[in-house]
């Protein structure tokens, strides 16, 4: 039961070479940050080498909720307030783009039926109209509902419809990416922790753990707080409720109907938040007590439940994600992670993004996410 319910999916044949001696990149972390850059990177003709704990995907990337949306962890309105409007608005159209990227390279793993973003009560509601109308003021295709259809009418106070958003079988999509970087030249080495940047035989490393391998980069250490996410997965249902994903109160609550009928619900991470800020990979009693509470609302009955796990995501004070060289380490070492709940599709930005600018090539925001700018 506390296998998650995406690592069940059948693992591709991966050719997978042996380099070497030293590499040109060494990639720390081979989930979809990791292996997007190790594509990137091979495509180019560098040698790279990724190393692993456990297994592709086996991370962040295989135990999240399997949304794959637009746009960053803070609410619009807020980020351009917050980062100013133009960089607020080029942010959301990257995005955009690298979900059109991931629609390229997915196949069967994305689907793209829209998300509902919804308001718990009228607080929410007055917060997320705000969002939708700079939303809208920005030319972003967004539609405003009093009410949403399927098995959440009635319950919530408004949403906001993203007509672009997806769901995603995340496993499957990067073992898809990491099938790609092989065959591309990547060496990827699994059940292989790295413990030491400096005893990695490489010109450069870039780490690529989001919210594991805590204290790695130690001037890191205090931007990026490893946060426990729980997930479960009913038994399947007859009927379809939701065709799409759902997320509520201020995304605590998120929850989709998979193809087979499953309702895969996550969140709850405030009935004890402090307990959550951890990289202890493991449910706990209390959250998962009122998730399942919970699906049985949403299910309107009581249904079983078939899979229970945690993952580990990284959170940082800005809600936007690090990405860029380490400060006072010359060069040698890079960064990319910190997506504060938002990886699928920012994991793979973010991973594309470092590798072009490790290639010298034009790499936008990164002025925006260098992890530089919270230094004194």
């Amino acid at each position: 039961m506390d296998v998650p319910y995406w690592l069940e999916d059948p693992t591709p044949a991966r050719t997978n070479g042996k380099l070497d001696g030293r590499v040109d990149v060494a990639i720390v972390g081979a989930g979809v940050t990791g292996c997007a850059a190790a594509l990137r990177l091979a495509e180019a003709g560098l040698r790279v080498r990724v190393h692993d704990a456990r297994s592709v995907a086996s991370g962040a990337s295989g135990r999240n909720g399997g949304f794959a949306l637009r746009g960053g962890a803070a609410r619009y309105d807020v980020a351009r307030e917050t980062y100013g409007a133009e960089r607020a608005a080029a942010y959301w159209r990257w995005t955009e783009n690298a979900l059109d990227r991931i629609a390229e390279l997915a196949g069967d793993a994305l689907q793209r039926p829209g998300s509902y973003r919804l308001a718990g009560d009228e607080e929410e509601r007055e917060g997320i109209l705000l969002e939708y109308e700079a939303l809208r003021e920005d030319g972003h295709n967004a539609e405003w509902l009093d009410d949403v259809p399927g098995g959440a009418a009635g319950r919530f106070h408004g949403a906001i419809s993203h007509p672009r958003d997806g769901s995603i079988q995340p496993a499957r999509f990067v073992r898809r990416l990491a099938t790609r970087a092989t065959a591309a030249g990547a060496e990827i080495r699994e059940n292989d922790r790295v413990e030491d940047l400096e005893a990695l035989e490489a010109d450069r490393v870039l780490v690529a753990t989001d919210g594991y391998g805590h204290g790695l980069v130690p001037e890191l250490a205090d931007l990026v707080w490893p946060t426990r996410g729980q997930v479960i997965a009913s038994e399947p249902l007859d009927s379809v409720l939701y065709d799409r994903p759902h997320y509520a109160r201020q995304g605590f609550d998120y929850w989709q109907q998979l193809p087979d009928g499953r309702i895969l619900l996550g969140g709850f991470r405030d009935v004890s938040i402090l307990d959550e800020l951890t990289d202890v990979e493991e449910t706990t009693p209390a959250i998962q007590s009122s998730l399942e509470s919970f699906l049985h609302e949403l299910a309107g009955r009581k249904v079983a439940v078939t899979h229970r796990w945690a993952g580990i995501f990284g959170l940082t004070q800005d809600m936007l994600p690090l990405v860029g060289a380490v400060p006072g380490r010359d060069g040698r070492v890079w960064v990319a992670g910190g997506y504060s709940g938002h990886g699928n599709v920012l994991g793979f930005a973010c991973g594309e993004l470092v590798a072009d600018a490790m290639l010298g090539r034009d790499a936008p925001h990164l002025e925006l996410l260098d992890p530089a700018r919270f230094s004194d």
